[in-house]
């Protein structure tokens, strides 16, 4: 609502003008109003009326009285329901015979008073903000580990398998199953991982969730000497590490899985190894236009994809009628983003994320 003293202004200035010779429209378009508006506030002038409307504040029929408000939030604070939410207190209540409001009215009563607050012994729940995006546009700048169950032939006991992968390639580039879940282990792994691959200082990032083999100490203290960079997922959010789930799906329900579970931690090497040679070397991967891991993680699908694009234009031009339009885009992806933001759709690149990871820490 515009104040009287500033109506008069604007009346003022608009009827200067008019006076002028301007058109009383265009005035009010050039300060943006309505000239309904302005006759209203004409008539409000000569009528000496601030506002016309209506100032009346309805009150629901139904509203609880004072009294009411009060035994609401006594039962809800007393010593048999204080710990209790108003969803778990209004069936008591209606079990003992009694209704004195609705679970709605127990809630809103209970946050106007400002007594609408966490009351079980367990923490309360936190929100978590989205892991920051990464992007990959190379081999050997962002991996993604995790571990998963491998059975054994005794139940509840199980093998683990130790999985690091290569965002950008796909390609397997560390592994290993042992019998027990440890960060120290992780961190061996790691290690012969950097060796082979001859990772440099700051050249990669590490994503995985927060198991404890992942944040533990040992592990942390090798990749501050690798100089490899940490990244985490929310807490039970498995969306966050798409690519190690992912993995684990395609060997978990691959044709040649064993059915029975494995006698011993020689038959699962044994097995792992045949199927990380098939994954790495023969298998090719529908993200990465149908190459290999390890093709891609040399380079070697640049001129395959070319080879085969001139392949396709060959086939249409030899047969235009058979295309009725382009031919299939054997493109390569250049770019490969980890937990992208939904507004943008992009992510850090490469360097941005030692900088921003390294402020965050």
């Amino acid at each position: 609502m515009t104040p009287i003293p500033e109506r008069n202004i604007v009346l003022t200035l608009v009827a200067e003008a008019v006076v002028s010779g301007a058109r009383q429209e265009r005035a009010c378009n050039v300060i943006d109003l309505s000239e309904r508006t302005l006759q209203r506030w004409k008539i409000d002038q000569v009528t000496e009326q601030a506002d016309r409307r209506t100032e009346r504040v309805q009150t629901p029929q139904n509203q609880l009285s004072h009294d009411e408000r009060l035994q609401v939030l006594a039962i809800a604070n007393s010593p048999e329901y204080g710990h209790l939410a108003p969803s778990q207190i209004v069936p008591r209540l209606a079990d003992d015979g009694l209704y004195v409001a609705s679970e709605s009215t127990f809630y809103r009563l209970l946050k106007v008073e400002n007594m609408l607050q966490h009351r079980g012994e367990e923490k309360p729940r936190q929100s978590r903000s989205k892991p920051r995006a990464l992007q990959a546009t190379a081999p050997n700048q962002l991996y993604s580990w995790d571990i998963t169950y491998l059975p054994t032939e005794i139940r509840g006991i199980y093998f683990y398998l130790y999985m690091f992968i290569d965002v950008f390639s796909r390609k397997v580039v560390g592994w290993q199953v042992f019998e027990t879940e440890s960060s120290a282990l992780a961190s061996e792994v790691m290690k012969d991982i950097c060796v082979r691959e001859k990772i440099a200082q700051n050249q990669v990032v590490l994503h995985s969730d927060n198991g404890s083999p992942m944040k533990g100490a040992t592990m942390l203290a090798m990749l501050q000497v690798l100089g490899i960079m940490p990244s985490f997922s929310r807490p039970a959010v498995s969306n966050d590490n798409p690519f190690a789930e992912s993995f684990f799906k395609t060997l978990k329900y691959c044709p040649v899985y064993p059915r029975r579970p494995f006698k011993d931690l020689l038959a699962a090497r044994n097995w792992v190894t045949t199927f990380m040679h098939w994954y790495n070397e023969e298998h090719r991967h529908s993200a990465i236009q149908f190459v290999t891991p390890a093709e891609r993680h040399a380079g070697l699908d640049v001129e395959l994809l070319i080879r085969r694009e001139e392949l396709y234009a060959a086939a249409k031009a030899r047969n235009p009628n058979r295309w009725s339009g382009a031919t299939r885009n054997w493109e390569r992806t250049n770019v490969v983003n980890l937990n992208p933001d939904k507004t943008t759709k992009q992510a850090l690149n490469h360097e941005e994320v030692y900088q921003e990871l390294k402020l965050a820490a």
